[in-house]
């Protein structure tokens, strides 16, 4: 794999990170919490919303391996729940804002590969050379958001998933659920080591592919 495909990934990752961020941002802000914004996450800046590990290591990690699926996670948007009129419903909402925005970035890039596929077929025969990598650009960041929404909303902490399931849950039950938080991180390893996540994520890219020229 080239460095230059290495570079389309990540660069499409970041973006597609910081848009999921920046969606969290602003959902809170939208809903009465500011918190996010005066630490300057509303913002498509991925410099602030980078983690290190997850941000830029897993993901090369997963490219060099070869892997079919590229995913990894920014640094979790803080929340002050206080801040919220209705703080379990809104948190949930919050944290759906970010799948929800990669689910709409994909179906952009649906519509426009759609929009511009004739035209790319016809450039295409006439020698042009920019429609190969203009196809690959626009089906990666197809895959790339689509993997990201349906990672982010698995329900293991800190995932956007589990603070949708939390809204759902009360009393023991929630406790229980709670008590998972620190072996989320092992428990997500565990499950993609063993396939689980593919099992789960390549349902929907089958599904968004139906779409697709």
């Amino acid at each position: 794999m080239s460095y230059q495909v290495i570079g389309i990934q990540i660069g499409i990752l970041l973006f597609a990170l910081s848009f999921h961020e920046m969606a969290h941002a602003w959902a809170a802000y939208k809903l009465g919490d500011p918190t996010a914004r005066d630490l300057g996450r509303l913002t498509m800046n991925p410099i602030v919303h980078i983690d290190p590990f997850m941000t830029i290591l897993f993901p090369a990690l997963l490219i060099l391996a070869g892997s079919p699926v590229v995913f990894g996670a920014a640094k979790p948007v803080p929340v002050d729940t206080n801040n919220l009129s209705h703080p379990k419903r809104d948190h949930m909402w919050i944290a759906a804002a970010g799948p929800i925005s990669n689910v709409i970035l994909a179906i952009i890039t649906i519509v426009l590969l759609n929009l511009v596929w004739q035209p790319m077929q016809v450039a295409e025969q006439m020698g042009a050379g920019w429609t190969t990598p203009l196809e690959y650009f626009l089906r990666l960041n197809i895959g790339i958001n689509l993997v990201l929404a349906v990672f982010n909303m698995i329900p293991l902490y800190p995932l956007d998933g589990s603070w949708v399931l939390s809204r759902f849950l009360s009393g023991e039950l929630e406790r229980a659920y709670a008590s998972l938080r620190p072996y989320s991180f092992f428990i997500l390893i565990v499950l993609l080591l063993a396939g689980v996540l593919d099992q789960i994520i390549y349902p929907v890219i089958g599904i968004a592919s139906a779409f697709v020229p």
